[in-house]
């Protein structure tokens, strides 16, 4: 009897521990599929439409372009729009060399000013992980400040300071360190500073994250086996912190590529950068299709250091377990 009625007790768990499992792995989809929704809808869904337009040609209307692969003719016309797409827009870049040396110039200050950047930010996040704890919330809290004021207002903020009437040559000058006031604004210098300024907490926090977790008794221990503290930075501090380098380094370098507000405000009007180069399309020239093509290929551009980065996370998931 006392079998049966263990039996039957098991039996009455099992037929009650379905709906649970069914209510848990209910949620566990719908926390993975709540950010596709969200890529979905404001990511996939306005490159489609981007696309879409990059496909169309030049119009005098309004939009200013003819609409391509639309059901306002049914199936069969959009079928028929479909055999007729062309990819001249794409072509059109290839032949005008604005275009190239647009993405090249971008790449190269994006880059440029990434490096900058993982200079200037990693003494200050190592600075800040070595930091007693008491004080690291208010470290923190200084980085991010500058967060609290309007983007536009801290890049006009630098060209008063490095005009040439600015602060920063009136300091010189009274100084005695400079003789006649240094030309900075309007250049690529004023551009790297701005980039540099701008997007140094993007550098600075994940390096922290990772130099913040790191175990320092290694460093220790590699001091007591008579290892300079130049080596055991290299060979410890550095390597453990490259996730962190390598996250801080796109975070900088993917919106410095298409950076407009600090090349037009800071650079001035010969500076060439594709962020720019779009602007003037858009709404300038009015063409549409070319600057919606010059868009598709810039996010299909910095697809590639993405997918560097998921292969780095891979590699070092790999080496952790």
């Amino acid at each position: 009897m006392t079998n049966i009625a263990a039996t039957t007790s098991s039996s009455t768990e099992t037929a009650a521990a379905p709906p649970t499992t069914l209510a848990k792995g209910f949620v566990n989809r719908l926390v993975i599929i709540i950010p596709y929704l969200w890529l979905l809808f404001f990511f996939l869904v306005p490159f489609i439409i981007v696309f879409k337009i990059s496909l169309s040609q030049t119009a005098i209307s309004m939009p200013p372009y003819t609409p391509v692969l639309d059901f306002k003719d049914g199936v069969a016309g959009f079928f028929a729009g479909f055999r007729e797409l062309n990819f001249d827009n794409y072509t059109w870049l290839t032949q005008d060399a604005l275009y190239f040396n647009a993405y090249v110039t971008s790449l190269i200050i994006a880059g440029i000013s990434t490096i900058l950047t993982l200079i200037v930010g990693y003494p200050i996040a190592y600075g800040m992980a070595r930091a007693p704890a008491t004080i690291r919330p208010t470290l923190l809290m200084l980085v991010i400040l500058p967060f609290w004021t309007s983007f536009l207002i801290r890049v006009y903020a630098w060209i008063g300071i490095l005009k040439p009437e600015g602060l920063l040559n009136q300091v010189l000058l009274a100084t005695g360190l400079i003789s006649q006031p240094l030309v900075i604004l309007n250049t690529y210098t004023a551009i790297f500073i701005g980039i540099v300024y701008s997007y140094l907490p993007f550098m600075v926090l994940p390096l922290y994250s990772s130099l913040e977790k790191m175990d320092y008794s290694l460093i220790e221990a590699a001091q007591d086996l008579g290892c300079p503290p130049a080596g055991a930075f290299w060979k410890i501090t550095f390597p453990l912190s490259l996730p962190g380098v390598v996250a801080g380094c796109l975070l900088v370098f993917i919106p410095a590529v298409g950076e407009f507000v600090i090349p037009d405000l800071l650079g001035g009007s010969q500076t060439l950068m594709i962020g720019k180069t779009l602007w003037n399309e858009f709404f300038s020239n009015r063409d549409w299709p070319v600057s919606s093509a010059v868009a598709v290929i810039l996010l299909l551009v910095l697809t590639i250091p993405i997918m560097f980065f998921q292969q780095a996370q891979a590699k070092a998931q790999e080496q952790g377990r």
